[in-house]
């Protein structure tokens, strides 16, 4: 149990936080959540102690362990993967790093012996002797090979190392648990695994994440950083994004009658409840859904940018046809004699263990890079629109402001300011944040001016490659509203399960040896189906 009192937050410019009180109790999971820049990761850098609150106190049992996922990818280069995760549990591995000193000692004395006596108790009494199965099986759930417990970090792979910092995390069932973008880095089966530990850990979880599915499947609870106040909901986010969506459109409504709204309310809140039987949570879910209160809904202050796509004209029968692509990139083949036709009406998933894959198919297709073998064609009524991974590419060393280089996507009709003005203004872009330079935004507003750009080409083929990184949850969600209801066809790659699932019609995934094409799947079934391959061939190796 983590007990938060009258936590407040200033910055000389700024308050961040004013006056939160929040207990977060065990079974539960706590989602946290808000717009960029209101302070998810920095409350829980204030719940784990790396930041000082400007007033209040964070308080835990004194008996009570806190675990943090750390964000220092390479600040354990020099231990093993082993010893990485043991020192999420710190005490567990000082005892082991003072018992194994004391047998190392050449003068070994009768008081080294009465320690080590002690040591080897306390080792026993927590678990120590188990310790490195237990860090075995969540390497190997997170997807980790067991003959790298004893490499150094630095040998592996910045993924791989995010994946053993995470077990770190996990280690030793810690009675509180900060997780700070746990998905990140996490192919779909490791977030499964995640996902089924988190709803079976008993202690309390609270975890920042921009990833909706994850969020839907773990969490009990919402807690909503706004207005400089953190408000707990009951539910996951599904259930908090709908309900203040419906709280807001009410309040806007200032004809409708109060009994109506009420009605409602209550009508969407017992269409949630029913639904909470599919979670393993369901039962305390559902018995917490069934107490709310119309006054436990609030509108929110969230602003989301509109995101549509209007194609210039319909694309003919003819889409993409792909004959033998291959490609090596610095000694690795990515591509092998990839082989494939689209269809006019295709909405594509491209996925693949390795992103570079995918990224050197994106590449190759629009243009940019030259495949070491094989041929592609568009079909002559095509457009394509490309959004590419890394997104700084398109802004390095580009000082023009943001309705200058917009300007140059624009048609003629709609190079003026006004237009412009008026069109970054639904993407955020507000005031004189048009006059900003492109090549100092962040990372999410790098993204922005993307998808405008893909916007104003009123192209029939969108292509994506990740489109989700840097973006907030809000842009997320307008971002696959916006491409559910596109007309046109769509390949995209993507680690968000939402996307890809509300999306696509169709998955392909390229293989070391080629591609494999699901037609009229989409990526939940796909899904279920490749774990099915995947206990099949684990059972008849």
């Amino acid at each position: 149990m983590i007990n938060v009192s009258n936590i407040s937050l200033q910055f000389p410019d700024r308050k961040l936080f004013d006056d939160v009180n929040i207990t977060f109790t065990p079974g539960n999971c706590y989602g946290v959540i808000g717009a960029n820049g209101a302070g998810k990761s920095t409350f829980l850098k204030i719940l784990s102690g790396e930041i000082a609150p400007t007033t209040g106190t964070v308080s835990m049992d004194p008996n009570e362990r806190l675990a943090v996922l750390s964000q220092n990818h390479y600040g354990y280069e020099e231990h093993t993967v082993l010893d990485t995760v043991l020192m999420g549990y710190k005490e567990l591995y000082d005892i082991q790093k003072e018992k194994d000193a004391i047998y190392m000692k050449e003068d070994f004395t009768d008081a080294d012996g009465v320690r080590a006596g002690e040591l080897e108790g306390m080792f026993a009494e927590m678990g120590g002797w188990e310790a490195e199965a237990e860090i075995s099986n969540l390497l190997q759930g997170l997807g980790l090979d067991n003959g790298l417990l004893y490499s150094r970090m630095s040998e592996l792979e910045e993924d791989d190392k995010i994946k053993v910092l995470l077990a770190q995390a996990l280690f030793g069932r810690p009675d509180n648990l900060l997780l700070d973008e746990p998905t990140n880095g996490l192919d779909s089966q490791a977030i499964d695994w995640l996902c089924d530990f988190i709803l079976d850990f008993p202690n309390t979880v609270i975890v920042v994440s921009h990833d909706r599915h994850f969020l839907n499947r773990v969490c009990t609870h919402m807690a909503d950083v706004d207005f400089g106040k953190i408000k707990i909901y009951v539910g996951n986010y599904d259930f908090w994004l709908q309900s203040s969506q419906l709280a807001s459109k009410l309040q806007a409504d200032q004809n409708a009658k109060k009994e109506e709204k009420i009605k409602e309310l209550q009508a969407f809140v017992a269409r949630f409840s029913a639904n909470a039987s599919k979670s393993k949570q369901a039962t305390s879910r559902k018995k917490l859904l069934e107490k709310i209160t119309l006054d436990d809904i609030q509108p929110s202050s969230r602003r989301y940018p509109f995101v549509g796509f209007s194609p210039a004209r319909e694309i003919g029968n003819d889409l993409l046809r792909v004959e033998g692509l291959s490609k090596t990139i610095d000694g690795e083949k990515v591509l092998d004699n990839v082989t494939f036709t689209l269809n006019r009406d295709d909405k594509v998933a491209i996925v693949s263990r390795n992103d570079n894959a995918v990224t050197a198919f994106f590449e190759i297709i629009m243009g940019n890079m030259e495949a070491d073998a094989g041929t592609f064609e568009w079909g002559v009524t095509t457009s394509q629109t490309y959004l590419p991974r890394n997104s700084g590419d398109e802004f390095d060393g580009v000082e023009l402001s943001i309705v200058d280089w917009l300007r140059q996507y624009a048609d003629k009709e709609e190079q003026d300011n006004t237009f412009l003005r008026s069109f970054l203004g639904r993407m955020l872009f507000s005031g004189d944040d048009v006059m900003k330079p492109v090549n100092v935004l962040s990372g999410g507003e790098k993204v922005r001016c993307l998808l405008s750009k893909m916007m104003l080409s009123k192209a029939n083929v969108l292509v994506m490659d990740q489109p989700t990184n840097h973006l907030d949850l809000e842009s997320i969600t307008a971002l696959n509203d916006g491409l559910i209801k596109f007309k046109g066809a769509i390949l995209i790659a993507s680690h968000d399960y939402e996307v890809l699932n509300t999306t696509c019609n169709r998955v392909i995934e390229l293989t070391p040896t080629g591609a494999f094409d699901r037609m009229d799947t989409s990526y939940g079934e796909y899904l279920e189906n490749a774990d099915s391959q995947a206990r099949v061939a684990a059972m008849y190796p």
